[in-house]
């Protein structure tokens, strides 16, 4: 049995006994490999297979599990505004600070079938952007040009949220180090989003009865408006956006739940605000799962974030956010989502911190 799972057993309050997540590992004493065999067996065109690199780290998966590949990156043109880099470079210094154990706690995703994608966005956009179709229209509306490299990064991003979503579900914790695609809408991408990561992800483990609700809390700066488009009237899926009200994108969408803060706000008012809210949409809807986009663009030094927070007020939010929801029963996938510096090693370091949070919080609840 997990530790996880142990874990919600031991604290088998009546909020936590009506988890389906609970139900489905108490009476299947079920392993991450079989929950991906039942995916593969439910429907074969949906299939998630584990390859014999992914089955070995999982053998030797030891304390909080991180979802990681150099696929992340991808050739941008020289002075590209987005910061590909930081990936490569928020994993190397999670290894080099001994926040994380490569050997122990590493797992590598697989990138997403066109099927996989097509459970959120249409045939044509799928088809268009996996074989570099798109227009030029198209890609300046994204801010990236098309490249077979970008659409092999995205779809190994993707992947990348799925595997964290379904370990998660099984550890009750694990993260990304990418990740948060919210601008993505079914048949267009937006803003330096091409696939709507987290959308794929709760309607993948929603299709295969991994869960039944998912609640994806969005604190990237800027509204997750596709997102929010997407699951527009879909009670399985809950979206909970906390964003900068005056700030990309202008013309916004109606989550099920959007906070506006103000430009300027500080660690104080806004940590405030979120635990207005965040507890009862955790009471109220009662996921199974909980994905959690911890954009840093908050940041009183991102350039593109007009917030006011601090490295100290970035981890109170995280931790807030995990152990609040790891307290009632819901697991939960991290992902990274924004962050804009020119100084690339501040920005990396700057997102290894919900990795350090959630580090904390696996240890601390004894997961």
């Amino acid at each position: 049995m997990s530790l996880w799972c142990q874990h919600l057993l031991k604290n088998n309050s009546n909020k936590v006994k009506g988890n389906v997540v609970w139900s489905f590992l108490k009476s299947k004493e079920v392993t991450f490999s079989q929950c991906c065999n039942m995916c593969a067996q439910s429907d074969g065109n949906h299939k998630f297979e584990l390859t014999e690199d992914q089955k070995s780290q999982l053998d030797r998966l030891v304390h909080l599990p991180i979802i990681h590949t150099n696929k992340y990156e991808c050739t941008l043109p020289p002075n590209h505004r987005f910061p590909m880099s930081k990936f490569s470079k928020t994993f190397n210094y999670l290894v080099q600070d001994k926040v994380i154990d490569k050997a122990k706690q590493h797992i590598s995703p697989q990138p997403i079938s066109a099927t996989i994608a097509e459970l959120v966005h249409t045939k044509e956009y799928v088809d268009k952007f996996f074989n570099g179709k798109t227009s030029e229209k198209e890609q300046k509306v994204t801010g990236f040009e098309w490249s077979e490299g970008l659409a092999c990064r995205v779809r190994y991003e993707t992947g990348g949220t799925i595997l964290t979503s379904l370990i998660a579900v099984q550890r009750g914790l694990a993260s990304s180090t990418a990740g948060g695609t919210h601008h993505a809408f079914p048949d267009h991408g937006a803003g330096f989003c091409l696939m709507n990561d987290m959308a794929l992800a709760a309607r993948y483990l929603i299709k295969h009865e991994i869960v039944r609700k998912v609640l994806i809390v969005d604190l990237d700066v800027h509204q997750g408006d596709g997102t929010a488009f997407i699951f527009d009237k879909d009670p399985t899926v809950f979206t909970f956006s906390m964003h900068c009200g005056r700030n990309y994108p202008f013309r916004k969408q109606c989550s099920d739940l959007d906070v506006a803060v103000d430009v300027g706000t500080d660690d104080a008012g806004y940590q405030a605000v979120l635990k207005e809210h965040l507890p009862s949409v955790l009471s109220n809807f009662k996921p199974d799962l909980l994905i959690y986009d911890a954009g840093v663009d908050p940041h009183k030094n991102d350039e593109l974030g007009k917030l006011n927070l601090t490295d100290h007020g970035l981890y109170m939010r995280d931790y807030y956010v995990l152990d609040t929801a790891i307290a009632a029963g819901i697991p939960v996938a991290t992902v990274t989502g924004g962050g804009y510096c020119s100084d690339i090693n501040q920005l990396a370091q700057r997102q290894t911190i919900i990795h350090r949070a959630a580090s904390h919080v696996y240890k601390e609840r004894g997961l």
